[in-house]
């Protein structure tokens, strides 16, 4: 489950643990294995997530958490077709956003 951050330049790494309900160890876990994450690091040497690296990291979440791919089949699924998986991805999230709002006007009946 992902809750949406709010629009910033960067994110903090709690924060991403935060909207995706893990732990920062499978942020940082996450950010060594697959090539797409790439944060940035101020001088202190915290990692400062994009909002590209929030959507990768949104990707990664539902090949691995929601889909039960292993993380080398996430990996290869990535560099097979990436286009396809984010317009896949992109229509998912809409039609789950859809189905949010139809369930709310229902409870509201």
């Amino acid at each position: 489950m992902f809750v949406d951050l709010p629009p910033k330049r960067y994110y903090k790494i709690g924060e991403v643990a935060k909207a995706f309900s893990v732990n920062n160890s499978l942020i940082r876990f996450w950010e060594k294995e697959f090539d797409i994450i790439k944060p940035k690091k101020n001088a202190k040497g915290n990692r400062l997530f994009t909002q590209e690296d929030v959507a990768n990291f949104k990707l990664i979440f539902n090949l691995v958490k929601e889909r039960g791919f292993t993380l080398e089949g996430a990996k290869q699924k990535l560099k097979k077709n990436p286009k396809k998986i984010i317009k896949n991805h992109e229509i998912i999230s809409r039609l789950e956003a859809v189905k949010f709002e139809l369930q709310n006007i229902k409870n509201q009946l």
